[in-house]
């Protein structure tokens, strides 16, 4: 075995001397932490997708749940929402949870990026970062070199300045610089147009990452061209097979994905805790080095911070965490077992390789010895139907299918990853109140020759001109329709066609909703045609285009588009088809309720609100409000929005993200069996059902009486129906 020391791999390759002696090394089976050899266990925690008052619970859970690490990305959209002026306050503080962590005696792996994924509002990238002249995302390009090396400086340097990295005494024990170099890992047949480019990237982010002299390893995930002395890493349900770029270097496994994220339209996925547990001893028992829960905790994609177009406000992964921070069983209890198991193994997994024998059809048996004497084996079963009885020095084992048993001593099998034994939990939504007292105002839809609008010759595209301060756009124009027209006489209507790069578009003729229609995580663009109600004279087209998200992923990534950006054209004129695409239109970014903070408690008193007989229901545009007393007790808290369609949510002026229940799941939900390789498009939830309808609200927003609940509804529904309810979870033996 090979030790690499950080400090070593500084001197090779020029990129500045530390003085101070580093504390994190690694070889190729094992980190080495302040001289001692480790086999790491993390899990993923995000500060943005919780609350201040929740971390110190969640990660205390993770603690109790056997976790070394808490894993977080840092997210560059939030710290820097404009260029220059950061942001390091509530959800935020980045700072504060790292020293959370740090009081709870763990870890910290801090993935800067500051590319993140993650179905992150785009990529966690800012949105002032796709206007920089010139700049081109993630590849050679020095406009976004300059802007990313800023970012990761300022971060690298306020965890210096808080004495955070393990060198200077904190919790930080390993980086990372950027995430995967898509070009290379997706995009195999264009490897022509920019590998070299992407190649050249990667080298420039390493010696950068490396040369900010943190004396903590860098990693790079999914990278296999990763330069050293960067690690390269895994990602992905089962990471097994994967080796490292160089002998030398740890086995990784960055993302064990514990589920998937759910999209609005799409059925919640599930992952077996049984088989989440197999994979992760198969891991080890291959020499696997650290590996990471993605996610322990998903959380919540509060505000507009979803990404992807269609990712729903709720992020709860099918953690062993929760959304709402509770315990997610058997998940939690399961894998708690195995890592107390794996710790058992530590002396002998961190120091020697195994040696492995197949002692029979789908059978394999791993053992590793010290030289100290310690002996761990992992028992292995790979048929997905039969259970089978293996023989290991004289003593017979029985192994469900698809199953891992492991034998910290080489004798007694202390745990097996498809016997479950710690309770099963149901999470169920209880009702805490009554019918809340509802106040309506409706929005009305904008017409082209409304004052303050930006007017221009043809279509413009959408995220140009909201900059992405709100999901909506409203595209105006006037079309003349002579009294001679064959279609006022017939009574046959003409039909609008709107080609759209997406996501959500609402056509409103004269003012009235004429018809809505949206596209979908896999096909975002849309075509809307209609047959429209027109009069003689002039008529108002209106189109409110709505974007759910930027795009988080893909090639140049930077120039995809939203809107209104094909044609528009009439039909069934007696002049044939007229094409309105490049006619004068006039645009408003955003809604007048949101000009007027209508969320907020200021702005909601600056309109004049109905109630009772005059309530608004099942209107599109209309904005609702009510005042609630918090609910007594600790329980997590959420909003049945069930009655409704589609809009966005506030408590006392903070969103709780973008409300979609009248997108149904379409899937093919199957059973979801543990054995054999997993496959998350049949191990799914809720199909036929709303893939959302629960809407967590944090405790930590309400204040005891007097809570201002404010939502806008896009598509209309029936707030009468709403309800707050309390997440509780009833557990039984397994």
């Amino acid at each position: 075995m090979l030790r690499i020391s950080i400090l070593v791999f500084t001197i090779l390759f020029s990129f500045g001397c530390c003085s101070v002696r580093a504390k994190v090394s690694y070889d190729d089976k094992a980190f080495i932490i302040n001289g001692k050899r480790r086999l790491l266990i993390s899990g993923s925690i995000h500060y943005p997708r919780s609350t201040p008052q929740m971390w110190p619970d969640l990660i205390q859970k993770a603690k109790d749940g056997g976790l070394d690490v808490i894993q977080t990305y840092v997210f560059w959209n939030g710290h820097e929402p404009s260029p220059g002026k950061y942001n390091f306050e509530g959800r935020y503080d980045l700072v504060k949870f790292i020293k959370v962590v740090q009081q709870a005696g763990l870890y910290v792996h801090l993935r800067i990026g500051p590319y993140v994924c993650a179905e992150w509002n785009f990529g966690g990238f800012p949105v002032w970062l796709k206007y920089v002249p010139g700049i081109e995302f993630r590849t050679d390009n020095q406009p976004f070199k300059v802007a990313m090396q800023g970012f990761v400086e300022k971060i690298v340097n306020l965890m210096k300045s808080e004495k955070l990295f393990e060198t200077q005494g904190g919790p930080i024990i390993m980086s990372q610089v950027e995430k995967i170099v898509l070009y290379q890992s997706f995009l195999f047949y264009r490897k022509w147009e920019i590998g070299a480019p992407a190649r050249a990237y990667t080298a420039w982010a390493a010696k950068m990452a490396v040369g900010l002299d943190t004396g903590v390893p860098w990693i790079m995930c999914r990278q296999s061209s990763a330069p050293d002395p960067i690690v390269d890493t895994c990602n992905g349900f089962y990471c097994e097979n994967f080796r490292p770029n160089k002998p030398y270097k740890p086995k990784m496994w960055t993302e064990a994905w514990t589920g998937w994220f759910t999209p609005f339209g799409g059925p919640v996925p599930l992952r077996p805790a049984q088989d989440l547990a197999f994979s992760v001893a198969r891991f080890v028992q291959n020499n696997g080095s650290y590996f990471n829960y993605y996610m322990y905790h998903g959380g919540t994609n509060f505000g507009r911070n979803a990404a992807s177009y269609f990712v729903a406000t709720s992020y709860d992964y099918d953690a062993p965490i929760d959304e709402y921070g509770l315990l997610n069983e058997p998940k939690w209890g399961h894998l708690r077992d195995l890592h107390k198991a794996i710790k058992q193994c530590e002396p002998a997994l961190v120091s020697s390789y195994p040696t492995v024998t197949n002692p029979g059809k789908d059978q394999e048996i791993h053992v590793f010895k010290s030289k100290s004497g310690a002996c761990s084996a992992f028992l292995s079963n790979y048929n997905p139907t039969y259970s089978t009885k293996l023989t290991f020095r004289n003593m017979q084992y029985d192994l469900p299918p698809w199953s891992i048993s492991i034998l910290p001593d080489c004798k007694t099998a202390v745990y097996n990853t498809a016997r479950i034994s710690s309770k099963r939990s149901e999470a169920k939504m209880v009702p805490v109140s009554g019918g809340l007292s509802w106040q309506s105002y409706k929005e009305e839809a904008p017409s082209a020759d409304d004052k303050n609008t930006l007017v221009t010759q043809g279509l413009l595209e959408q995220i140009n001109v909201t900059r992405d301060n709100s999901d909506y756009l409203w595209y105006l124009t006037q079309v003349n329709i002579a009294s001679n027209e064959g279609f006022l006489k017939s009574g046959q209507w003409p039909s609008l066609i709107v080609m759209s790069a997406g996501h959500v578009l609402h056509v409103f003729i004269n003012g009235q909703l004429s018809g809505t229609v949206y596209g979908g995580l896999k096909q975002p663009k849309l075509t809307y045609s209609g047959y429209v109600n027109l009069r003689a004279g002039i008529n108002k087209i209106s189109l409110l285009s709505v974007a759910v998200g930027l795009p988080d992923y893909g090639v140049h990534y930077e120039r995809w588009n939203a809107g209104v950006l094909g044609t528009v054209t009439l039909k069934g004129l007696n002049e044939g088809a007229r094409d309105l695409t490049k006619h004068k239109w006039s645009y408003k970014a955003g809604l007048r309720g949101e000009r007027l903070s209508l969320h907020s408690v200021s702005g909601s008193s600056s309109v004049e609100w109905v109630e009772g007989s005059l309530l608004a229901q099942k209107q599109p545009l209309t904005w609702y409000k009510t005042i609630f007393n918090a609910p007594r007790g600790n329980d997590p808290l959420a909003v049945d929005m069930m009655s409704m369609g589609k809009g966005e949510i506030w408590i006392n002026g903070q969103s709780i993200g973008r409300h979609w229940p009248g997108y149904i799941a379409q899937g093919t939900c199957g059973r979801c069996n543990y054995a054999g390789t997993f496959n998350e498009t049949k191990c799914q939830t809720n199909c036929g059902q709303p893939s959302q309808k629960w809407y967590h609200i944090p405790r930590s927003w309400l204040k005891r009486s007097g809570n201002l609940l404010v939502m806008f509804e896009e598509m209309g529904g029936d707030p009468t129906k709403i309800y707050l309810v309390k997440r509780i979870v009833q557990q039984s033996i397994s």
